[in-house]
């Protein structure tokens, strides 16, 4: 019988296996869709999908159609963005001291995705990589329910919208990789520098081409390398998250089981002092 009590209490107590990918929440970038953006991002996922799934999301808003659209031409909803930074409604990279319309709505709705994906890290295109630095210094603030072990920022820059301005004053401390193209003209890529260097530590992937993110064969040894370490770190931190948890379990039984007999004692002696009262 007490075998069968110390077994049963080992397999009660016996961690949890955690899953065995990680999830990465997927940002697109302004004018684009999660559809589109996993469909763009098919090589880099067949590189990573041992260590990695994506988790692609379209942001809540639609774009304004073109400015050079021919009057009446209805906004296309397959075309979204996270939020505006212009008062005409639009978005634009480069933009400075503007409003951030929608922002807020953006927000929720990737902490919603977060939780029911159960997410670990974060990846961004463009206006999505501007929205993983805002995520990751909200997060490490303590601003928001999103935690991210780690983030991925393809052609990223700060924001420039007023509201944003008082980001970016302490350096993020999660391990990052940031990329971009150093002919990229609708990002440059000194604002893609600039956002690397909120980060501590960041590790930086160059490409010859323009605003896309890169997955040919010379790229795949970085992102492999740098998802299974992410794998790692966090397969490393479930155990222990699920050791500690075996033993605050075992220890609350032991407390509750060692609390029962004193408190008859500490019972008994409330009534001693009672009637030394008396």
């Amino acid at each position: 019988m007490a075998n069968e009590t110390a077994a049963a209490a080992a397999k009660s107590s016996k961690p949890v296996e955690p899953d065995s990918k990680l999830k990465i929440l997927a940002l697109h970038g302004y004018r684009q869709n999660g559809d589109g953006f996993k469909s763009k991002l098919g090589s880099l996922r067949k590189f990573i999908n041992k260590y990695a799934e994506l988790v692609f999301v379209t942001a809540p808003h639609i774009a304004p159609p073109l400015a050079d659209a021919d009057p009446g031409t209805e906004p296309d909803p397959t075309q979204r963005s996270w939020w505006f930074n212009k008062d005409d409604g639009t978005f634009k990279g480069t933009n400075r001291n503007g409003p951030a319309i929608g922002f807020e709505e953006s927000l929720k709705l990737v902490e919603k995705v977060w939780k029911d994906e159960g997410c670990s890290g974060l990846l961004g295109f463009s206006q999505g990589a501007c929205f993983v630095g805002l995520l990751c210094d909200l997060s490490a603030r303590g601003m928001t329910s999103i935690k991210p072990e780690f983030a991925v920022l393809s052609s990223g820059f700060r924001s420039g919208s007023l509201v944003h301005l008082n980001f970016y004053e302490t350096k993020v401390q999660i391990p990052s990789l940031h990329i971009y193209g150093e002919a990229d003209e609708i990002i440059p890529k000194d604002l893609s520098m600039a956002l690397a260097d909120t980060f501590m530590d960041p590790q930086i992937l160059t490409h010859p081409g323009g605003h896309f993110l890169p997955a040919q064969a010379a790229h795949k040894q970085t992102y492999v390398e740098f998802f299974r370490e992410r794998l790692q770190f966090h397969l490393e931190a479930k155990e222990i998250e699920n050791a500690t948890a075996a033993n605050s379990i075992m220890l609350d039984d032991n407390g509750l089981a060692g609390s029962g007999s004193r408190g008859n004692g500490v019972h008994g002696g409330d009534e001693d002092d009672d009637d030394d009262s008396d």
